[in-house]
């Protein structure tokens, strides 16, 4: 009685609609994803090495997971309505929860520190609000709950294994041991998350709006980019450093190619995406949906981590008045930053042959580029090794703006149609309300 007394009171949970847009409290719930990025890339950094590469690689792929589930649940019901945002402001606290606890998950494995099980409760906690929320709104659809059941054992098993990962490690004597099993559950965990999505299939589900999903997933991507520029000025330390010439110019750099690869994704490739998401129906909609988005999305934020802790190590280089920019970069800061962007780059190109059957030569060549750039790289200034990554990436904007003038024309003035016609919708809707003030005023 409680429950259905609060849940009118806050009013039901609302269908997303085929021309649903993305709502505050969404972006709002995106915050801790922020967060949980930062954290990410701050425990990597911590002790840059293969191991933790593949461990900071491991989290993100988990909690990567969590957010398809989250926005596959944002395709059946509008989180910023009716009684569901009480729901996700307890999967954001378990999320917070999640993220404060990644630097200790993969601590020592003999340890019973306590950051792996709160890694596995958190988790637990945000995919049954998920499970929850679904089974309600899927109430009136028997098949959609029975649809549910068949991921369930999906849920059960990969949080077995995180609980595995977290108790029985610790109670091995031989550290070697422990770390290869802890770290072996993990991937365990990934794989049987990925694969699931890829055996179940495109049947059953479906993406309402796909508007929602593609502006859902681009603000993730935007995040993801703002947040390697947070993360540089960070962990460069730049704020705690005297400023100078190199400093300011690095940041410069660091902005400039940031935003070069936002153009490069967004400018053409992004929009063209979405419009073919938009004409895709049924269940090639889904498997696009799955597919370039879901989890090829993952591989450009996985690069943007990467490329991230390699600008952090050459920033704090050339910001540090004991080395200077006219030093050589040392560590693995150079072949994390153009690796980063590689990935990045391949990501989106997957991306492109998945959504548009395309591939540009463009990109193949600024790939070859970048790999070519790695040993030229480590051998000049770290200034001049971040300032030829931006001119590299700069370049590409530069070559596609006129490699794809005419299509890029057409594409601009295909979105902006659609662009007007919707706010010419919005404008006519709106119009009543003038009107009613009208007639009142006539009526006096």
């Amino acid at each position: 009685m409680g429950g259905e007394r609060w849940r009118g009171r806050l009013g039901p949970a609302v269908a997303v609609a085929p021309g649903a847009r993305v709502d505050r409290f969404e972006v709002f719930f995106d915050l801790v994803f922020v967060f949980s990025f930062f954290i990410i890339t701050r425990a990597t950094a911590m002790d840059i090495s293969s191991r933790s590469l593949l461990h900071g690689l491991l989290v993100l792929a988990v909690l990567w997971w969590c957010w398809v589930v989250h926005s596959v649940v944002a395709t059946r019901v509008r989180l910023g309505e009716g009684f569901v945002p009480v729901l996700m402001v307890i999967g954001m606290a378990a999320l917070f929860c999640f993220a404060l606890s990644l630097p200790q998950a993969f601590g020592d494995p003999r340890q019973a520190a306590a950051g792996p099980m709160v890694v596995a409760i958190s988790y637990v906690v945000i995919r049954a609000v998920h499970l929850l929320l679904y089974w309600h709104i899927a109430k009136e659809k028997p098949g959609e709950r029975r649809l549910l059941l068949r991921y369930s054992p999906e849920v059960i098993i990969s949080t077995v294994l995180l609980l595995g990962a977290a108790l029985i490690p610790p109670s091995l004597d031989h550290e070697g041991t422990a770390t290869m099993l802890r770290d072996a559950l993990w991937v365990a965990v990934v794989l049987m998350q990925y694969g699931s999505g890829l055996v179940s299939g495109a049947w059953g589900w479906t993406v309402a709006s796909a508007e929602h999903w593609t502006e859902r997933y681009d603000l993730i991507l935007i995040i993801a980019l703002g947040e390697s520029i947070i993360s540089v000025g960070v962990g460069g330390n730049l704020l705690g450093q005297p400023v100078t010439w190199g400093a300011v110019s690095a940041a410069v750099c660091g902005v400039v190619f940031t935003a070069a690869l936002w153009w490069a994704h967004f400018d053409v490739i992004g929009p063209a995406a979405r419009i073919a998401q938009h004409a895709a129906l049924g269940r090639p909609r889904v498997a696009m949906a799955r597919d370039a988005y879901a989890y090829l999305y993952l591989v450009m934020i996985a690069g943007i981590i990467i490329f991230a802790l390699g600008a952090e190590e050459v920033v704090r280089q050339i910001s540090d008045p004991h080395i200077g920019a006219d030093e050589r970069p040392h560590g693995p800061g150079v072949p994390l930053l153009y690796g980063g962007v590689i990935v990045y780059f391949v990501g989106d190109m997957l991306f492109q042959a998945r959504t548009l059957r395309t591939l540009s030569w463009t990109r193949v060549g600024v790939v070859v580029a970048l790999a070519a750039a790695i040993p030229v790289a480590a051998l000049l200034p770290a200034l001049a090794a971040f300032a030829l990554l931006a001119v590299i990436c700069v370049g590409l904007v530069a070559a596609e703006v006129v490699v794809m003038a005419d299509s890029r024309s057409a594409l601009r003035e295909a979105v902006f149609k659609e662009k007007t016609s919707h706010e010419a919708h919005e404008v006519a809707f709106r119009a009543a309300w003038h009107e009613s003030e009208d007639v009142g005023r006539d009526r006096e």
